[in-house]
């Protein structure tokens, strides 16, 4: 039985980068050195160094000149192995009651190949959908084949990597899913205990109070890599669709960069693009737009509708993914059934003032029941939880 929190070796497959997965990696970091829990926290870095900073041990690992980007914000490292032995010997000397690797990246695979070797118990978390991703996109680039063709290759490609990916999250102890479509998916394919793990916002940061813009046009936003998999050329289809509805004064800001920023911007009339965003200037963008409208049917969770929700602004999701378990229908934000749903809803909240405010409202206070610190309060009973099964045999 684990005495006091467990010894947790945590292996992130992004830290430094601008997604969910790095934003929540870095938070669970950061609670564990104020509650001075013992953690190793191993992810990529600009260099490979080693630090301590209270109870948080980090090593940093350099990906070399032979890694491979697979997002503008995320390369792997194919040759990354060559740290193993440098990493067991941190490990050994840790201790760790158990270890979680976030994904099957290069870091990821390390976790789990030294879990097996050093016999530690591992706890798996899903946060991206990568098999989904990798789909999309080559169902784009074979375009110019016929239709079914292209579908059925990209149907391979996506059951392929699903089987290769919960085959790795078959051998962890338990798994962490951030919707209970995943969490059901894993349970299925696993045979492992599964639980929900959601992420949290920063309240004070995220806030209606650093609103600063006084126009009155009507501020429709995206916060994104805007890339195919987020299907963010709807933007297009949903301006038309405003236009077609006898709306004008409003604009469609966009967040982020990515492979599809050159044809938003050569094709959305009242498009604005300022890039990537964060800090202050990220915050002030939030809490300047009037709707979030996140068109991705991919996303596992979604930490920017709690950003936006906690800037005090509704958001329109798709049934598609996690999103749509953050929001209250109809209260804090919609759930558009299909594009033209989506297109009609955002128009009767453009046209519905009084709506729009209590929508605002709605919003900031769903936001302000979601902190971080009882997001990993509830993580670390889990990974108690994990740590004080039976022992498996290595390899199981």
């Amino acid at each position: 039985m684990t005495v006091g929190p467990p010894r947790v070796a945590f292996f992130t497959d992004s830290f430094h980068e601008v997604n969910g997965v790095a934003l929540t990696s870095r938070q669970l970091e950061a609670f564990a050195r104020r509650r001075e829990f013992p953690f190793l926290s191993v992810h990529a870095g600009p260099r490979t160094e080693f630090s301590d900073r209270g109870s948080v041990r980090t090593l940093e690992l350099h990906r070399g000149p032979l890694s491979f980007a697979v997002e503008q914000d995320l390369d792997v490292d194919p040759f990354l192995m060559r740290y193993r032995s440098r990493v067991k010997q941190e490990l050994v000397q840790f201790k760790p009651d158990l270890l979680h690797i976030t994904g099957p990246n290069d870091i990821g695979l390390l976790g789990a190949l030294l879990a097996k070797q050093l016999r530690i118990p591992m706890t798996a978390s899903w946060h991206t959908n990568v098999h989904e991703f990798a789909a999309w996109r080559l169902e784009r680039r074979l375009s110019l084949l016929p239709k079914s063709w292209s579908k059925a290759a990209a149907g391979a490609v996506e059951e392929s990597l699903l089987a290769i990916f919960t085959k790795l999250y078959g051998a962890a102890r338990t798994c962490f899913a951030p919707n209970p479509e995943l969490i059901q998916m894993l349970e299925e394919r696993t045979g492992k205990p599964t639980y929900v793990m959601r992420r949290g916002v920063e309240i004070e940061t995220f806030n209606p109070s650093n609103r600063d813009r006084s126009d009155d046009v009507f501020e429709l936003g995206y916060v994104g890599r805007i890339s195919a998999e987020k299907n963010v050329r709807f933007l297009k289809t949903l301006e038309d669709g405003l236009f077609a509805a006898g709306l004008t004064n409003f604009r469609i800001v966009v967040a982020g960069h990515g492979n599809d920023q050159a044809w938003l911007e050569t094709n959305l009339k009242t498009g604005v693009f300022p890039g990537v965003l964060s800090g202050a200037a990220l915050s002030r963008a939030y809490a300047n737009f009037d709707l979030f409208t996140f068109p991705s049917f991919t996303d596992t969770y979604g930490n920017v509708i709690n950003e936006a929700m906690a800037s005090g602004v509704p958001c329109i999701v798709t049934k598609g993914g996690g999103p749509k378990y953050l929001i209250e229908d109809g209260k804090t934000g919609i759930q558009a059934r299909d594009e033209d749903h989506f297109i009609a809803a955002t128009a009767a909240i453009v046209g519905d003032p009084q709506r729009h405010a209590e929508m605002r409202v709605a919003a900031r206070r769903l936001a302000e029941s979601n902190s971080w610190d009882l997001v990993f309060e509830r993580l670390y009973e889990q990974y108690r939880g994990t740590a004080d099964l039976h022992p498996i045999a290595a390899g199981a």
